[in-house]
């Protein structure tokens, strides 16, 4: 069937996102549901399919007369800004799974997004040819990941070790895979049968515990038919009540098509999502943006959900103008005139749009997730400074592309950080400078932003007299310098009594006194020191402002190199995520970091998951979800803030001592 067809089908077009685990196979199901839409793959030169892996991916086609988007998220966690915004427009999504009750917590991350999103979903269970274990024990396993409740759908025919076709549960007829072809009905094979009908009874009962009607039905011992039973579990899924449990494998395209059939008969409508999101179903068009990409010659293009429609080219809603309107059957972008209601498409030069931007009046907003905070973040910077302006541009297009990255200069370090989700995610940042805006970009890992202070007070006398023909320069300042409680800053005092300083220079030492904490002997800011003047002296012609000024610093960078100074470093207040059965992981890499475990306990609204607090130095913070990913599987997670500042490690101090000499 063509990916081209009319709208003549029997919804408003609809849309499913794909997402899940990485190495679940999210691609190759989407790849097969493509092929059986007759729809093929094809790269146009003007549109920059996204990278496999790395962004969602939207593709439209149809089947059976209804025309769908298909949204392939991304399956790793550094990306899952991305499967968020797609959620958060979708019917439906379909969470891909390995059969394996050992990878089930990997499922936990997507789940969770689900659960935010409130998107009703169908779980599909890939690969089921390499089944090991009894389908219960895998749902078991699965259903422990997540709070909504997983209905089987489809009872797995065992054959010679493997998984050789399936009993649909709502009609009780058997079929076995055929290799890329439809399934064959069969007889219900004896040696299941049994089971089937357990499992029949199971779905019923489910069902039942959710109808008043069904459940009097069941009791009374009266025959529940197939159709309401179909009826009952597409009412349930679009209230998000339960989800359905599907097998298959996608290599094998096996199971695929009855995937096709449960998304065509049992997802909700565009206009059930746009009622469940509270968006009238009349008025004027309404279109939420879910992702910005910048596409070679095509330049800007603003992918959305029309939930109101029809949206013509060249709209306009304020000062953004829709300047092309493009649907994407198999990567190919194709113009059209206008997108009607349901649509996924692309918009082009929506100047100012960005991932949640409503076009149109929406009566209030439409909620669209949040960007996850970030996690870790390089210094970048460009060979030549030529490029500044350049590197600048290229930059704030990258971050209407992805809210997930964030840009800061810090001002203690001029660094320029740009901050994401991981390694890989800032890796592919850097990939598309490169690839898209032709800037090759130095990275480094961000300076430690260090801090100074003193443990003795000291008193520091310190006199300018210079004459070097006309009026020469004069001061003299009598300097206490003194250590306060941490966190408590700085403080100026004087004590001059008799007139020793004029009042009217007073204020220029006070202001020399606060711009010497700039830089203290290891050439860092330095913190809670209080400084007093106490005595001085002045000539009537050669002081001034100026003269105090200076002559406050001098004796001030004497004083701090005298009173004992010591480094400090920022601790920050972490708390670390990750399934239960790696909390003695979590602690031992933290401690392992001169961290200091405060406590731990459950992940709110996460089974099976703990969250750890710490205290953690800054400095340890940088390498800290590289190196709790490889611990955890990959799930592991953090956020951070700071807490205070303490004295420096030993190996920082020596260091830093080093750095100072040279």
């Amino acid at each position: 069937m063509s990916g081209n067809q009319t709208h003549a089908g029997l919804h408003a077009p609809r849309a499913a996102a794909l997402i899940g685990p990485y190495g679940g196979g999210k691609t190759s199901l989407c790849e097969a549901l493509l092929e059986l839409s007759g729809t093929r793959l094809r790269h146009a030169g003007d549109s920059r399919p996204p990278e496999p892996g790395a962004e969602t991916r939207l593709l439209n086609c149809a089947f059976l007369g209804d025309h769908w988007a298909l949204l392939d998220c991304p399956g790793s966690v550094e990306f899952q800004a991305e499967t968020a915004a797609a959620l958060a427009v979708a019917d439906i999504a379909v969470v891909v799974a390995e059969p394996d009750p050992a990878r089930a917590m990997t499922l936990r991350p997507a789940f969770a997004a689900l659960e935010a999103a409130g998107t009703p979903f169908i779980l599909f269970i890939n690969k089921a040819d390499t089944l090991s274990v009894p389908p219960a024990a895998l749902i078991a396993a699965l259903q422990a990941e997540t709070s909504t409740k997983l209905v089987t759908r489809q009872l797995p025919i065992v054959e010679e070790g493997r998984v050789a076709g399936y009993v649909d549960l709502v009609s009780e007829r058997a079929y076995r895979y055929r290799e890329r072809q439809p399934s064959e009905a069969v007889p219900v094979p004896a040696g299941v049968e049994a089971d089937e009908h357990a499992a029949h009874d199971a779905l019923v009962d489910t069902l039942a515990d959710r109808d008043d009607a069904l459940l009097e039905k069941v009791i009374g011992g009266e025959a529940v038919s197939a159709a309401e039973l179909f009826a009952h579990l597409r009412h349930d899924l679009g209230e998000g009540n339960l989800a359905e449990v599907m097998f298959g494998s996608a290599a094998h395209g096996n199971g695929v098509l009855r995937l096709w059939k449960a998304l065509r008969h049992d997802a909700p409508d565009a206009a059930q999502t746009a009622l469940r999101h509270g968006i009238a179903p009349e008025g004027a068009p309404l279109v939420q943006v879910f992702k910005v990409s910048y596409a070679g010659q095509a330049g800007k293009l603003a992918y959305a959900r029309i939930w109101r429609g029809p949206l013509r080219d060249g709209a306009a809603d304020g000062q953004m103008r829709v300047g092309g309107i493009f649907a994407f059957p198999g990567n190919d972008a194709q113009k059209r005139p206008q997108a009607e209601a349901g649509e996924v498409v692309a918009l082009g030069r929506l100047d100012g749009a960005v991932p949640g931007t409503v076009f149109g009046d929406a009566q209030g907003s439409l909620a669209f997730p949040a960007a996850p905070p970030p996690v870790y973040a390089l210094a970048i910077g460009v060979p030549d400074h030529k490029d500044d302006v350049r590197l600048s541009t290229a930059l704030a297009k990258l971050l209407e592309e992805d809210t997930a990255l964030s840009l800061t200069r810090d001002a203690e370090t001029g660094d320029t950080l740009l901050a994401g989700q991981g390694e890989t995610h800032l890796a592919h940042a850097l990939e598309r400078l490169n690839k898209g805006w032709g800037l090759a970009v130095n990275t480094a890992r961000p300076k430690l932003r260090l801090k100074e202070t003193i443990r003795l007070a000291v008193h520091e006398h310190s006199r300018l007299k210079r004459q070097t023909g006309g009026h020469g320069q004069f001061a003299d300042v009598k300097l206490e310098i003194a250590p306060r409680p941490r966190g408590e800053g700085f403080a100026f005092a004087d004590r001059i009594t008799g007139g020793a300083v004029p009042r009217q220079y007073i204020p220029a030492v006070a202001a020399a006194a606060e711009e010497a904490m700039a830089r203290g002997p290891f050439g860092y800011p330095v913190v809670d020191v209080a400084v007093t003047l106490l005595d001085g002296g002045f000539h009537a012609v050669d002081s001034s402002d100026m003269a105090f000024r200076t002559a406050t610093r001098n004796g001030i960078a004497e004083a701090l190199a005298k009173a004992d100074p010591v480094l400090l470093e920022p601790v920050h207040r972490v708390t670390v995520s990750a399934p239960n059965s790696y909390t003695a992981a979590v602690q031992r890499l933290l401690t392992g970091k001169r961290g200091q475990i405060l406590g731990y306990g459950e992940k709110p609204g996460w089974p099976g998951w703990d969250e750890t607090q710490a205290l953690l130095p800054e400095t340890e913070t940088h390498r800290l979800i590289l190196d709790l990913r490889s611990q955890t599987a990959g799930l592991g997670g953090f956020v951070h803030e700071f807490d205070h500042l303490a004295e420096a490690a030993p190996h920082l101090v020596e260091r830093m001592v080093k750095q100072a000499a040279q």
